[in-house]
């Protein structure tokens, strides 16, 4: 089994890591982490590349630190882009079993207006989506 976590940047979700470490123990799985800058043109952008890079990269390191924590080796990954379009790709490539990501963060309202990328990958992903709530929610 091949489970990839899509860590959120810029968001402090243990939990989630963390009932991804409690399956891969279960089931013996690999795991792949995968964050994603959110910029598709970086001229559009409201600031540098770099600053969504690096805000992907702590997302990325801290889910593969707090893995390693709980005995779970894990591969680190951040790309360019689309969320939902890397994502689905990434997975697609590592030939995950599932792709786990943590429920929506945003309000309602932002919600029903932006989007909401968990319910997208359930939507268009061509394999099983976990979505991981918050604990206390």
């Amino acid at each position: 089994m091949h489970i990839v976590l899509a860590a959120k940047p810029d968001a402090d979700q243990p939990w989630i890591t963390d009932a991804v470490a409690r399956l891969a123990k279960q089931t013996g799985a690999t795991v792949a982490v995968v964050a994603v800058d959110h910029v598709e043109l970086e001229r559009f952008s409201p600031a540098p590349r770099s600053v969504f890079v690096r805000a992907a990269g702590e997302a990325v390191d801290a889910a593969v630190r707090r893995l390693a924590a709980a005995g779970i080796e894990a591969q680190g990954t951040v790309l360019p882009g689309r969320p939902l379009d890397r994502i689905m790709d990434f997975a697609d490539q590592q030939r995950a079993d599932v792709i786990v990501v943590g429920a929506s963060t945003r309000p309602a309202v932002a919600e029903r207006l932006l989007g909401s990328l968990p319910l997208q990958l359930i939507e268009k992903a061509s394999r099983p989506v976990l979505v991981v709530t918050r604990p206390d929610a």
